[in-house]
């Protein structure tokens, strides 16, 4: 009977799939689905595969060109991802985007760090070249930004950076404050066992004091017009609230994964809406925002496992808030290759993907006669339908640990009810990152280990 329900499925599929054929419609239903909204997160089905960098930024592109996005925002920390929004702003002292990209050196760098996003950057900076005559108008260069929070040491030097240019006696109070932090900056994640265990008091309330001073006295004190000027306040006081955010999640570490796991995905997800109204500000409209992250970050967690567990993401506070505002879009494949790791903290590889599990939405597309394909979860057909059952759901985040699969890299979805349109490319192949990858620059483990999404 199941063998029968498979076959009907994938019938279903063949006659309302669209399939990929590498001309410039190929996208056409999502630029215009994207039409107007606030929020195009676009995932990927892992962090090392070439397709889904590929593809994301020719949707991101069109976009920009087309509907007027104003800003990606990327699954990266924020001082990192500012530096290469200096480059493709044309105000940085890199000249090449390489070097703008080396600025990511905490594992694993090759989720940045890699030829595609390279050429993306390269080419938004082109973009913005072209337009720059038109920004003393009031326009503003598109720009590229991060949402997550791990940075906590990177945060703290860049907000005393900042105030030791801008206000020495400020820089002194901020770093008399951050002070309990000094010891625990290189290892984030020793503050957060240290307090748990009663080794360390926790420095949350010098955290809120700093970052409440720096929003109500410093910033509006250093208030000026020029466009620069304006991105670098927002900057640090983004990288004030990281250092807030990064604490208490630390702490959380040693709580469980769900509540490290909600604190990340909420603090993501409000840097999303500060970067909204900061861009925002002078236009007579919400700026459309492109994200990018993994798909168990954009998907609807609550159709989910994850929101089984109690998780929330940033796609599922995104569909709740704004509704048909935000549109979700997802990736699978079934094989070929992914640069993942084995362990945290360990160098890059080039890893066979498996043939996917019995049971899986992958297996089912698989079987479609398409080797690339995009489906439009919104409309109401008999693949909508199909898919309304509940099935596993492949998920590789920069580990990627074939040997326990269906443990560490499957869960269950409503995969019609967690994204809004889908991208099947049956085989793919691995990133391919700028440089050999290292070592990384610290031994910060993640919430997301051994997974890494």
């Amino acid at each position: 009977m199941k063998r029968d329900d498979d076959k009907r499925a994938v019938q279903a599929i063949e006659e309302n799939a669209l399939e990929l054929k590498g001309t410039a419609e190929d996208y056409d239903a999502i630029v215009e689905a994207a039409r107007g909204k606030r929020f195009v997160m676009i995932g990927e089905a892992s962090h090392g595969t070439q397709e889904f960098y590929r593809i994301r930024a020719e949707i991101t592109r069109r976009l920009i060109e087309e509907e007027g996005f104003a800003a990606v925002a990327v699954e990266a920390d924020w001082p990192d991802a500012y530096a290469v929004n200096r480059y493709v702003w044309n105000v940085s002292s890199a000249s090449r985007a390489e070097e703008a990209l080396n600025t990511f050196k905490r594992f694993p760098v090759w989720m940045w760090a890699n030829t595609e996003v390279r050429d993306f950057v390269r080419w938004l900076a082109s973009f913005n070249e072209a337009r720059s005559t038109t920004f003393s108008q009031g326009e503003r260069p598109v720009g590229f930004y991060g949402l997550d929070l791990y940075s906590m040491g990177n945060s703290v030097h860049a907000v005393l950076d900042y105030l030791d240019k801008h206000d020495p006696p400020a820089a002194k109070r901020a770093r008399d404050r951050y002070a309990c932090l000094d010891q625990f900056l290189d290892e984030p994640h020793r503050y957060g066992r240290s307090v748990e265990l009663g080794l360390t008091l926790s420095c949350e309330q010098e955290i809120i004091d700093q970052l409440v001073e720096l929003q109500h006295q410093i910033l509006p004190r250093l208030k000026g017009e020029h466009q620069i000027e304006e991105e670098h306040r927002f900057c640090v006081e983004q990288n004030a609230k990281v250092v807030l955010n990064a604490e208490e999640y630390y702490r959380s570490m040693f709580q469980g994964r769900v509540s490290s796991w909600n604190l990340r995905d909420g603090h993501m997800f409000e840097t999303l809406e500060a970067l909204q109204a900061h861009l925002s500000e002078k236009l007579d409209r919400p700026a459309g925002i492109v994200v990018w992250a993994h798909n168990s970050h954009i998907g609807n967690a609550a159709v989910t496992d994850m929101g089984r567990w109690g998780e929330f993401n940033i796609g599922q506070l995104a569909r709740e808030k704004y509704a048909e505002n935000a549109l979700l879009v997802g990736f699978s494949t079934a094989t070929g290759e992914v640069t993942a790791a084995t362990d945290w903290d360990g160098a890059g590889e080039h890893k066979s993907v498996r043939e996917p599990l019995e049971d899986s939405y992958e297996r089912l597309f698989h079987q479609v006669k398409y080797e690339r394909f995009l489906l439009d979860l919104r409309k109401r057909n008999a693949a909508t339908a199909a898919l309304e059952t509940p099935r596993l759901h492949r998920a590789i985040g920069v580990i990627y640990r074939p040997e326990t699969e269906r443990q560490s890299h499957y869960f269950h979805s409503t995969l019609s009810q967690q994204y809004d349109f889908i991208l099947h490319i049956d085989k793919t192949h691995a990133l391919e990152a700028l440089t050999e990858v290292p070592r990384a620059a610290d031994n910060e483990p993640a919430d997301t280990y051994p997974t890494g999404y």
